[in-house]
């Protein structure tokens, strides 16, 4: 299904987000500094690109995906055409990070909620989206993330999150005066953060080395 095709449908306040109301992105924009600067999401394991084995792996859980994502774009195009996924890249230069990639899915988003997941993480939860639209609606907040881990061992993973589409402005704002890291934007919002007991799926591939080692397992 094509992202053009979506529909917006406002819901009740109360409600928990469902999946036609919800747009999928998979993150592919950074400069893979730590994978020796090669594109990370086309990557191979197991013979498919990692960006493919996300796209598979959100696609059931939103009614339309898109990838971010800023070289390389007729690769990721032509990876995307399977999913009906558009490539959306930054619309801010210099590679700013990952909340660049989250301002372009805001601004493309044709519907109420924008699900966020990273090209470097293969194996995160094939019930992500419905947890954290549980989470969101609970707290009556504009933007739910995943937490693992307990105390001292709890583990905060903000790539992956469940955002209202009307955060659009703030975070625009806060690009703008020159902030960059997600943990203090999510802080300056109304956000919830949604307990996953696997804290394994949200493991991710930074080096060469953890990509060839998974291969191999």
């Amino acid at each position: 299904m094509a992202v053009s095709a979506a529909v917006s449908i406002p819901l009740p306040a109360s409600a928990v987000p469902r999946r036609h109301q919800i747009t999928g992105l998979i993150l592919a924009g950074g400069r893979g500094s730590r994978m020796g600067h090669v594109d990370k999401g086309l990557q191979l394991l197991h013979g498919q690109p990692l960006a493919a084995h996300a796209l598979a792996r959100l696609t059931p859980q939103v009614c339309a995906i898109a990838v971010n994502a800023n070289r390389h774009e007729s690769d990721y195009a032509a990876l995307g055409a399977e999913f009906g996924a558009p490539v959306w890249s930054d619309l801010l230069s210099g590679f700013p990070g990952p909340l660049a990639g989250l301002h372009s899915g805001l601004t493309h988003c044709p519907t109420d909620y924008l699900a966020v997941a990273p090209c470097d993480s293969p194996f995160f939860p094939v019930n992500l989206v419905a947890q954290l639209a549980t989470g969101l609606q609970h707290a009556q907040a504009d933007a739910a993330f995943a937490v693992t881990g307990q105390a001292l061992q709890r583990q905060r993973h903000p790539v992956f999150c469940l955002l209202k589409k009307t955060l659009l402005p703030a975070l625009t704002q806060f690009l703008h005066v020159g902030d960059r890291k997600m943990e203090r934007w999510f802080a300056s919002i109304h956000a919830v953060d949604v307990h996953f007991d696997d804290e394994a799926a949200f493991s991710n591939i930074n080096t060469l080395q953890e990509l060839r080692q998974l291969e191999s397992e």
